[in-house]
């Protein structure tokens, strides 16, 4: 953990954080303009698995999959799902580097404090769990089995958890930040 950490901090540069988060923004906003709202074309009334944080049943992930079609479970699984395998990578990385330099700039750089960076990180290993279990499911269906479903829920709430999680972080890393500035105004 320790060298996660200390590799974390050489490399959170301003200028590395910015071009990661160009690159991270750029996914997720293809992700948000493009290949939901394509899946969620065959399903308007059925949140698609990705976005729905607080989980979901067995009786949904049916009605899902079976709204969807097969055209529509099949661009899940050729047009969502691989940009949704590049984006954990690149949320984790790009948020943990951005805490480590917010962080740096208000911290010593031994503060335990660094150990809240690896919360991005299990954020995107739940996110790739959750895919996992959703091409099972799709790929099964209509042969769905209770258990998967289960799972995939479990690490859909998961992944949204840790990824509010950070944003409390990266909020109250900004606003502790503000305050050590304006303390330094004074």
């Amino acid at each position: 953990m320790e060298v996660l950490i200390r590799f974390l901090q050489k490399h959170s540069t301003g200028k590395v954080v910015i071009v990661l988060f160009v690159l991270t923004m750029a996914v997720y906003l293809t992700m948000l303009s493009y290949s939901i709202p394509a899946v969620s074309a065959f399903a308007p009334e059925l949140p698609i698995f990705d976005l729905s944080p607080l989980g979901y049943s067995f009786n949904y992930a049916n009605a899902l999959l079976d709204t969807l079609g097969a055209e529509g479970r099949n661009l899940y699984l050729s047009t969502q799902l691989p940009l949704d395998f590049i984006y954990p990578g690149l949320f984790s990385i790009t948020y943990s580097l951005l805490l480590v330099w917010l962080f740096g700039k208000t911290f010593n750089e031994n503060s335990k404090v660094y150990y809240f960076a690896l919360v991005p990180f299990l954020a995107g290993i739940f996110d790739y769990v959750e895919n996992v279990f959703i091409i099972k499911m799709i790929s099964s269906f209509p042969d769905l089995q209770v258990t998967t479903v289960k799972a995939a829920s479990t690490f859909t709430i998961l992944k949204s958890s840790f990824t509010m999680f950070f944003f409390i972080l990266l909020i109250a890393g900004f606003a502790l930040l503000c305050k050590r500035k304006m303390l330094n105004n004074s």
